[in-house]
């Protein structure tokens, strides 16, 4: 026998002409002591903006409407009235390029009250802002409860802080609260036919928590600009002939990488030490030290040309190098698709680097922007060190990118384990890249621990156990994983927890030499 198929008794959908009659009669209905919307009124809204008027249908009958529109940030953030706003009610102040759904009306049958009618109006409405990618919505909500109040509160702001305070249930406001909206502040005159709220409105705000500031800015050269693929490489050290060699088996895994439709390739802490094995002898410190510094123009040019012809971002690991300064630096390099080519100097160098090296920490600690937004680099043992990654991330950085060099389990553990701290406490992804084997004719690289992982933030989106991907250990290999930003973000507004949201700023901040 065939599926019997049952339409559903309650659905939201889009408004369209033929239920202009009917959301007549609700507004008629709804405003009992008010002129209800006219035909033109409707049919304005629907013309300026058709796929923001909402119905919901219970069994035929239309229970409810919302009437949205958009507007920028000036307009739906200021101070203002409904008319104004709303062009008395016709939509007509509509932009299409305004970054903020604009909610003119909720009209909700008395009659139906147990349907959930209104959150499902302001659900649809939520999707509308997230599918159009909108900063937002705003509105001027109702506070009825305030003209059998305002003797014991005695103003509306006093009345409105007793709402946020949960001291006093208001109909209305209290159920934008308890769905998630946030009150900016009173809009004196927003409708002055309103006399149970005197004539106020409150203006309501949600945060779309996918909205990306950074994506219209962003050049298109990604299907998806919310999901940004990483590759980190596992490098195994190698003895060379000669210099090509290293930059051979660079480039193969540069090249994989892009095939894959990797966005970033990172490679490990150090990993340039490998042009050291083709010297004909070991090199003590200072002379390594020296010779490294000589291949430094050829590794940036040669690491540039990749970046650009295969057409991938590339974080590459790090080189110990002399600076112009005459300092001796642990410096971190992100070779950018477009060709540009930023450094950052190792903060924290490790006592053995210090000791044997004679490398001095580096700064300062910024992002970099790249075509896939603000990123952040820490080498090796800044990764334990919780205030950089909280910079970075106050900055603006979503992903982190840790390269390492540990020779033990126990080393490449303090770096793994604060590394998963770093994506749970910022609420961002991590990704790590780092060496295995040894090098015996290179000095002070005898033996390598890695497992190379990309690390999230523990919450429902996310893998269950924070980690995105991992390597195998003390295997040379490359680990793929897509970064899902929109999630990072929701994370971050909407999430179990709310680590950069929740701190407490007014016990505790961390101030930078910068003024950061």
């Amino acid at each position: 026998m065939a599926e019997k198929q049952v339409s559903p008794k309650i659905e939201v959908r889009v408004a369209v002409k033929k239920d202009v009659d009917a959301i007549i009669a609700l507004s008629s209905k709804v405003f009992r002591d008010e002129s209800p919307y006219t035909r033109g009124m409707i049919l304005g809204q629907m013309s300026a903006f058709e796929e923001g008027q909402f119905v919901v249908v219970f069994e035929g009958e239309i229970v409810g409407y919302a009437a949205t529109m958009m507007l920028p940030e000036r307009k739906a953030l200021a101070q203002h009235t409904w008319a104004e706003v709303t062009g008395g009610g016709y939509a007509a102040m509509h932009d299409r390029k305004g970054e903020w759904l604009y909610g003119m009306e909720v009209c909700v049958d008395p009659e139906r009250r147990r349907l959930r009618i209104g959150k499902r109006l302001y659900d649809a409405r939520r999707r509308l802002a997230t599918d159009k990618h909108l900063k937002g919505i705003a509105f001027g909500g109702r506070m009825p409860g305030m003209k059998r109040n305002l003797k014991r509160f005695g103003t509306a702001e006093a009345y409105l802080e007793a709402v946020k305070a949960n001291d006093v249930k208001d109909p209305v406001a209290t159920f934008h609260l308890n769905n998630g909206f946030e009150p900016l502040r009173l809009l004196k005159g927003y409708y002055p036919a309103d006399v149970e709220s005197g004539g106020y409105g409150v203006l309501m705000v949600w945060r779309n928590p996918y909205y990306d500031p950074q994506r219209e800015e962003q050049p298109v050269n990604r299907g998806n600009p919310d999901i940004v693929r990483v590759v980190t490489v596992q490098m195994e050290a190698r003895t060379i002939a000669k210099p090509q060699d290293f930059y051979d088996a660079v480039e193969y895994f540069v090249e994989v990488s892009s095939e894959y439709g990797g966005d970033f390739v990172v490679f490990p802490e150090l990993f340039t030490l490998m042009l050291l094995s083709c010297e004909p002898e070991e090199l003590k410190p200072d002379a390594a030290i020296q010779r490294l510094t000589e291949h430094t123009p050829e590794f940036v040019q040669k690491m540039t040309d990749m970046a650009i012809r295969r057409n991938i971002n590339i974080i590459g690991g790090s080189h110990a190098t002399k600076t112009e300064t005459g300092d001796i630096q642990n410096v971190g390099y992100a070779f950018l698709r477009d060709g540009s080519v930023h450094a950052r100097e190792k903060m924290h160098p490790t006592p053995n680097e210090q000791t044997y090296w004679q490398i001095k920490g580096g700064g300062p600690i910024d992002v970099i922007e790249t075509d896939c937004g603000p990123i952040g680099i820490m080498i090796c043992y800044d990764s334990e060190f919780p205030e950089i990654g909280r910079r970075l991330a106050d900055q603006g950085a979503r992903i982190l990118f840790v390269p390492f060099n540990t020779d033990t389990r126990h080393g490449y553990l303090r770096v793994r384990y604060c590394c998963q701290a770093r994506a749970v406490e910022n609420q961002c992804y991590v990704v790590t890249s780092g060496m295995t084997g040894n090098l015996g004719n290179v000095d002070n690289l005898d033996i390598e621990y890695a497992q190379s992982g990309i690390f999230t933030p523990c919450d429902f989106p996310f893998a269950r156990d924070g980690i995105a991907a991992e390597a195998s250990e003390n295997v040379e290999m490359v680990t793929v994983a897509d970064l899902n930003l929109a999630t990072l973000s929701w994370a971050r507004y909407e999430g179990s927890v709310k680590n950069l949201r929740d701190r407490r700023l007014d016990l505790y901040r961390t101030t930078w030499s910068d003024g950061g």
